[in-house]
């Protein structure tokens, strides 16, 4: 099972993911989202593993957010608006290509392997 761990390696949660998958040996693809910003249909394929409307994956605290004015968009608005800005997109997120979790605490990720 190949698993991709859509990563922010600023975020403390993040790497605290990371160190739990290594921690079991785990060496996980490493998806930088930031850096290589998902197109929608890469966010919506997300949405299918992590069985959760758009809304799920939002970081809704993120000053975009708002300024956006994304509180009452739509699944469409909200994926267009995670591909546009993917520092909208809540991380870690730990996907093996099936399912997927939000690692929101960390140890989330472990219900995966």
């Amino acid at each position: 099972m190949a698993l991709t761990l859509w990563h922010n390696p600023r975020c403390a949660k993040s790497r605290a993911a990371l160190a739990l998958l290594q921690e079991r040996g785990i060496a996980p693809n490493i998806r930088l989202y930031l850096k290589s910003p998902p197109i929608e249909d890469e966010i919506v394929e997300l949405l299918r593993h992590l069985r959760v409307p758009a809304i799920g994956l939002v970081r809704t605290k993120e000053p975009v957010f708002s300024e956006l004015d994304l509180a009452d968009s739509d699944d469409e608005a909200l994926v267009a608006a995670m591909a546009a800005h993917p520092i909208l997109i809540e991380r870690p997120i730990l996907d093996d290509g099936t399912r997927a979790v939000i690692g929101r605490p960390p140890e989330a990720i472990l219900d995966l392997i």
